[in-house]
């Protein structure tokens, strides 16, 4: 009876993180076609460039500001004291809004589509994972104002 258990828990998980991750590419498509920028590169640029790097540092800053929104919101009280909590929220709070600035900047920037070596795609990532921090930021902030 427990091992049917942990199986519909794994299953359950690997359909929610398919779920997420379906979620999260057509949030970042419609960034795309929201900015006019989804259309494809007459001429493909393979390689970084400094568009590029900059969306990915912006996408990584985003993916960071969630993975500390996501603790925060899911443990206040963290093992390195009551504080680190209301610390947590903020560094989310402020990383999120970097991310989701920069990303909207280089989506602002770019004159052409995926493909052209201006970092479209990782500044729309960007901006989603940004905004998602951001909610989550607050939705912690909301919780460790109730909490105080």
């Amino acid at each position: 009876m427990q091992n049917t258990k942990s199986v519909k828990r794994i299953f359950t998980f690997i359909l929610a993180l398919l779920v997420g991750v379906a979620v999260f590419g057509g949030l970042v498509y419609a960034v795309l076609v929201a900015v006019h920028l989804s259309g494809p590169a007459i001429e493909t640029v393979y390689g970084p460039t400094t568009q590029r790097l900059w969306a990915g540092a912006a996408a990584v800053l985003g993916l960071i500001a969630l993975v500390i929104g996501g603790l925060v919101l899911g443990r206040p009280a963290s093992r390195f004291g009551p504080a680190s909590g209301r610390l947590g929220v903020i560094v989310a709070l402020v990383v999120g809004l970097i991310a989701a600035v920069n990303g909207g900047l280089v989506l602002a920037l770019a004159n052409g589509g995926p493909g052209t070596g201006n970092g479209v795609v990782g500044g729309a990532m960007a901006l989603v994972l940004g905004l998602i921090a951001l909610v989550i930021g607050g939705l912690a902030l909301g919780r460790s104002r109730r909490t105080s």
